[in-house]
């Protein structure tokens, strides 16, 4: 893992959207549907939601490798897409999924799978919060 994902310094990364000039993609949140919890923001376009739709499975597009994304094909951590929600502009997704096996992250916390919201900022000292090490202290 990188800096990024380590480190407790918030530098969030506000370029992101213009680095993805050309690519005609939408945010999509993707949802446990078991707990509610939003487990990774990622982007889709036409073609990727399409297949998500075929598969039943969470198939996103890669910004970075401009190609499709299936989540979990390489780590077998895949998710069933049960639901799509569209905002009311028509400008954002919300996929409902179910973990099939594991989480969605690269991250992990003592060897645990982590989903990928799994720091909160502290507002006070704009540091960030690794939430599995509060879970520890209590």
């Amino acid at each position: 893992m990188g800096f990024t994902e380590e480190t407790n310094e918030l530098r969030l990364d506000f370029k992101k959207i213009a680095g993805m000039n050309g690519q005609e993609v939408i945010p999509v949140a993707i949802q446990n549907a078991d707990t509610g919890e939003v487990i990774l923001i990622a982007y889709t376009n036409e073609e990727a939601m399409r297949e998500a739709i075929r598969l039943r499975r969470v198939v996103l597009w890669s910004t970075s490798r401009n190609e499709l994304w299936h989540k979990g094909k390489t780590s077998g951590n895949e998710f069933e897409l049960l639901e799509i929600l569209v905002n009311c502009e028509q400008n954002s997704l919300v996929y409902k999924a179910r973990p099939l096996k594991g989480n969605i992250c690269h991250t992990s916390y003592k060897g645990v799978a982590n989903n990928c919201f799994y720091r909160r900022l502290d507002m006070d000292s704009m540091k960030l919060v690794n939430l599995n090490e509060k879970r520890d202290e209590k």
